[in-house]
């Protein structure tokens, strides 16, 4: 036995027609029932004491972990083809014939490789099949056995999963705040979470009762709670809502999502259907909230210290003759760095900063001058229209004039004129420790 591989760019040899030089594929299946097979190492072992003991060439080994059930969706598989097609190789020896295939698409590619006479031979554990009709044929069934297994073994794996949904039972990792039991006997039944049951029940009270949104939630869970799911990992407010969405909490499920079949689970209920329905009425109404709110900064800057995304937010303060004031303060999103620690700034102070980054920059900078320029020209119109004659002010129609309207809209404009300005920067805005840098694309 010898195995050689040809160096990497090297245009490959016509192969002698009567000699086969083999291509070791070891494929380890993904599916569930076939983990108990022997392992790509395994594999390789004994192929190669075969190919020792009956003194067959190979050539290069390839190993894969994809699973075979899909057309066209093995990278090593689909290279194997291209190299027999380049004649690279002309046999491929394999462990059992369903390691090639177990789907309709594959299978043909083999099949037609063999009657277009660039696959010699296929050699498995215990069986050799060659450009002949009958083997050709085998192989054939055998891969359409290999298929049959894999739609039958899904059709019983849906009835399984109906039976048990239908028994009240949750197949599948339990959600956040329940336990999967691992007890044969009790299979696919899930029992209440001690340690994290009790923060998903006040997760909905707080939003149910007190108002509180989505985000403030999954601030009070990281921040003050410091809360982590089962995988040690910080809950995401993805997962927070996706938490809110889910009617498993208070005693049903949908199996499969979206299909309008509903069951009552055996399990116990952490909230009441009552409960959970307030929720989401708050949840809505936050959500239109959210929509309709507009801040004018928010995705125009970076942070300068975890390079993440700059948020907002709004504060409300009561003050002493009883009225409420609003602020809106601007920070990093922590999306790439949970513990950074740049600082909030006021939407004031960063107007401030913003208006100094007006001087800066080049006027041709600003993307918007002839918008800006136009609405000066349209001011002093207007002004002429409405004192019918010389107008009391009239602004000059230059680079200074210009820019000095660029900071009025960033004043008194309103939230979308003042993004619609700064979106036009040509250079990157950088927000660290309240202040505001310059960075050229």
């Amino acid at each position: 036995m010898s195995i050689t591989t040809a160096p990497a760019g090297t245009r490959a040899k016509i192969l002698d027609p009567l000699k086969v030089k083999y291509c070791l594929y070891a494929r380890k299946s993904t599916e569930s029932e076939e983990k108990q097979v022997l392992s790509i190492d395994s594999q390789i072992k004994e192929m190669l004491q075969m190919a020792d003991r009956e003194g067959l060439e190979i050539v290069t080994m390839k190993r894969e972990s994809h699973s075979a059930k899909e057309t066209g969706q093995r990278p090593v598989f689909n290279e194997i083809v291209e190299e027999l097609k380049q004649g690279k190789f002309n046999g491929i020896l394999t462990w059992a014939p369903d390691r090639i295939s177990r789907n309709a698409g594959d299978l043909g590619k083999i099949v037609d490789l063999m009657d277009a006479g660039k696959l010699h031979e296929i050699r498995t554990y215990g069986q050799r099949f060659t450009n002949n009709p009958s083997e050709k044929f085998l192989l054939m069934i055998l891969g359409s056995q290999a298929k049959l297994e894999n739609d039958n073994r899904g059709v019983n794996v849906k009835r399984g999963m109906r039976a048990r949904s239908e028994m009240g039972l949750w197949a599948g990792v339990a959600p956040l705040g329940y336990l999967n039991q691992n007890l044969m006997d009790k299979k696919c039944q899930v029992i209440v979470d001690p340690l994290r049951a009790p923060t998903i029940k006040k997760m909905f009270e707080k939003v149910a009762y007190e108002g509180w949104s989505g985000r403030k939630v999954y601030n009070w869970l990281r921040f003050d709670l410091n809360f982590y799911t089962r995988g040690n990992k910080p809950f995401t407010l993805s997962g927070v809502y996706r938490t809110f969405e889910n009617p498993f909490y208070y005693g049903v499920f949908e199996r499969p999502r979206g299909s309008g079949n509903w069951y009552q689970g055996k399990h116990e209920p952490l909230i009441t259907e009552d409960l959970y329905k307030k929720a989401q009425e708050q949840l809505k109404r936050d959500k239109i909230v959210r929509e309709n709110r507009e801040f004018a900064f928010t995705k125009l800057f970076t942070c300068g210290l975890c390079q993440s995304g700059i948020t907002a937010q709004e504060k409300y303060k009561e003050l002493k003759d009883g009225t409420t004031a609003k602020y809106v303060y601007y920070s990093c999103s922590k999306s790439k760095d949970r513990n950074c620690k740049n600082k909030y700034i006021r939407e004031e102070e960063l107007i401030e900063e913003l208006l100094k980054v007006i001087d800066k920059v080049s006027i041709n900078e600003l993307g918007m001058r002839m918008k800006l320029e136009d609405e000066i020209k349209r001011f002093n119109r207007l002004q002429r229209l409405a004192t019918k004659g010389a107008p009391k002010m009239q602004i000059d129609e230059d680079d200074i004039a210009t820019r000095e309207y660029a900071k009025y809209v960033l004043r008194e404009g309103t939230p979308l004129e003042k993004r619609e300005l700064m979106g036009h920067l040509r250079t990157r805005l950088v927000l660290e420790d309240k202040k505001i840098t310059l960075l050229a694309e």
